[in-house]
Parts: C-alpha cells; sequence; structure tokens
C-alpha cells in the first residue's frame, strides 16, 4: 500500500507542476458531495462522491439521532459501495504511474477511505491532511506574496470606457491579464450582474484569484482594471487590491457617443429586455431619488434607452468614479491618457500593441 499524507502546503507546491507532466500529480480528486465541490474545490479537481449530496443528509441525520457507531456502519457501506463505482468508471484503465492526490473536507474519513482502496490496489496516492479546510487557509495566507510580488498596470477610465475591451485585446496581443470581472462574472456595477450567469461563491473567487496569480510570470507586468473592492457580491483580498491600487495607471479616454454605443451592444440584454432593465434601475432609488429613476423608466418604455444610458453615464457613474479614483489609486495623477478613437476592436488592438511596444 502506497498513501502518503502531505500538508496542505506541500501540496500546493507540488501543484506548480502542471497536471500530468513528471513530477506532478496525474489527477486531483475530491471526494466530498457535489454540494460541497460545487462550493469550491481545487483547481482542475474532479468529483468522486464518498458520500453523495442525499447520502451525506442520511448519514448525519442518523449521527444525531440515533449515535455515531450506527451511522458510522450505515456510512461504511455507502461509502464502499460508492468507491467501488468510481474504480469501475475511472480507475480500471489507469495505468501503474497513476498518482492522485485525494482531499476531503477536513477528517479524511471520506478521502482516507478512497486514498487506502486505490493504494492497496498499487497507485501511489497522495493524501492532504486535514483536507479542504487546511488548503483553504493555506491558500489565504499564500494571496499576499503573490500579488506584492507583481508589478501592476491599471488599466483605468469611466464606465464605458472600453477598459474590459482593451484588457481582452491585451491579453490577445500576448500580455499577462487578471480579468477580476471575467473570474466574477459580474460588471462590476449595480447594474452589472450577467443573465444566466450566477456569480461563483466567495471562496471559489477567491481560488480562482490564487490559481491565476500563482501562473503569473513576476519578470512581467500584468494588466488589470480599476475596481472597487467588489464585484458585484464578492470582494477582491485586501492585500490584493491594494497591490493593484499601488500600480502604474493608464487612463482610457472616449467619447460619451462611443460609450454609449459600447454599452448598448455589451449590455444587449437589456436593450433586448428593456423591463429587465427598468426593474434593474430600482436600485438606484436610495442613490439618484425615485423622481429620477421614474423618469428613466419612462424613457425605457419610450424606447430611449440610449437616453437613459446616456444620463446614467454623465449623472451617476463619472461623478462617483472620478472622485474614487482620486481617492484610491496613488499614481491616477501621473496616468497615462490613452485616447480612442472609437470602440472597435480593431482601434483597442493597436492600442494595446502602442502599449505593449512602450
Amino acid at each position: 500500500m502506497s498513501v502518503n499524507p502531505v500538508s496542505a502546503k506541500e501540496a500546493m507546491e507540488r501543484m506548480s507542476i502542471p497536471m500530468g507532466q513528471s513530477g506532478g500529480y496525474s489527477a486531483i480528486i475530491d471526494a466530498r458531495s457535489e454540494d460541497e465541490y460545487a462550493l469550491d474545490h481545487l483547481p482542475g479537481s474532479v468529483n468522486w462522491p464518498s458520500l453523495n449530496n442525499e447520502e451525506r443528509i442520511v448519514i448525519g441525520t442518523l449521527y444525531k439521532q440515533v449515535g455515531p457507531f450506527e451511522a458510522k456502519k450505515k456510512g461504511a457501506g455507502l461509502v464502499a459501495a460508492n468507491i467501488a463505482k468510481h474504480i469501475q468508471k475511472h480507475v480500471i484503465e489507469m495505468p501503474k504511474d497513476w498518482q492522485p492526490l485525494v482531499y476531503c473536507w477536513r477528517g479524511g474519513k471520506r478521502s482516507g477511505s478512497l486514498a487506502l482502496i486505490l493504494g492497496q490496489i498499487g497507485f501511489k496516492v497522495t493524501l492532504i491532511e486535514g483536507g479542504y479546510k487546511a488548503f483553504r487557509s493555506e491558500l489565504i495566507n499564500a494571496i499576499p506574496p503573490l500579488a506584492e510580488r507583481l508589478r501592476w498596470r491599471v488599466i483605468c477610465g469611466p464606465t464605458g470606457s472600453g477598459k474590459t475591451r482593451l484588457l481582452h485585446c491585451l491579453k490577445a496581443q500576448g500580455a499577462q491579464v487578471l480579468d477580476l470581472e471575467g473570474l466574477a462574472n459580474h460588471r462590476s456595477s449595480v447594474l452589472g450582474f450577467i443573465p444566466g450567469e450566477p456569480q461563483p461563491s466567495q471562496k471559489n473567487f477567491d481560488t480562482l484569484l490564487w490559481d491565476a496569480l500563482r501562473q503569473m510570470d513576476s519578470s512581467k507586468p500584468v494588466y488589470v482594471e480599476s475596481e472597487s473592492r467588489k464585484v458585484g457580491n464578492l470582494a477582491i483580498p485586501e492585500s490584493l487590491i491594494l497591490a493593484i491600487r499601488s500600480g502604474k495607471c493608464y487612463q482610457l479616454e472616449l467619447s460619451d457617443e462611443e460609450r454609449v454605443k459600447l454599452l448598448l451592444e455589451d449590455y444587449d440584454f437589456f436593450v433586448k429586455d428593456p423591463e429587465l432593465f427598468s426593474r434593474r434601475l430600482d436600485a438606484l432609488v436610495p442613490i439618484r431619488g425615485k423622481q429620477v429613476v421614474e423618469a428613466w423608466q419612462n424613457q425605457i418604455q419610450n424606447d430611449q434607452i440610449d437616453l437613459v444610458v446616456k444620463d446614467l453615464l454623465t449623472l451617476h457613474y463619472d461623478p462617483s468614479y472620478f472622485a474614487s479614483m482620486k481617492r484610491n489609486f496613488e499614481h491616477i495623477q501621473s496616468a497615462q491618457t490613452l485616447h480612442a478613437k472609437n470602440r472597435t476592436h480593431e482601434c483597442l488592438t493597436l492600442m494595446a500593441q502602442e502599449i505593449l511596444g512602450s
């Protein structure tokens, strides 16, 4: 039998080697239930529940109402049956040199059972001591030094100026990019939710950030958008937001007419569903007042969405944006100004090339 318990820190260090390559893990297996896995999991891991969602509830209830011994007996039978299914489905074709990393929540009972069987088969198995809980604790501690070692280049600019589009163009040109809004599934404003695309959990967002940061080359700059401390419902770790805000700034400028057109393109789901747009504006009543919001909603009903968007830019977003930038970004006063002629991909691609060539 070959089961090697390691600390979360040791597991993370070995995870720096791409999975499947020499010295790296062949697979990362999460033995928790489907719901636990969905909330957050190690990057690249697959879910092989030792107890599924329903079974975990049954065993938990039995543990409380009858007792630990009866729960353990019942649980052992379910775990054994599930492990047998996983072996038949996933393991039969694996070569002898297959080396998985296995973990569960904390105690190691669910992952330990799976690791024991795999080890008895003859595979070299690694087990995370303390499970996911220990890994998350180590991950939280790892984010500050990862963020601080990088050279940040911040794309600033008012709402609708094309910051996200420029960021994508920079990435297409080979630049290192941290897309906070992409990882958060949100466009970072009161109206920034994306229909049909729920945000990840805070824990999963943290894991996605750690996974992105650990792969960055510290010898090259990292481009990122100027953001507030929250992207939708998700908080950016304090160490990361402070590191970003100390970076060199670029100020992207685009005409109001082009900004309106850009937002109508990027938020086309509001154009297609005016009622949805109107309902979302209710969130601005505490800030702008009922009378102003109702006037915007009436304009939406009269097919004047472009006028509403322009008002939102000039009356709501722009004043708070400029105040926030002066308050939070230490190099905004010396920012290099980027004048975009228009919102097109071609224009922003040329701008990205100029930035990387300077």
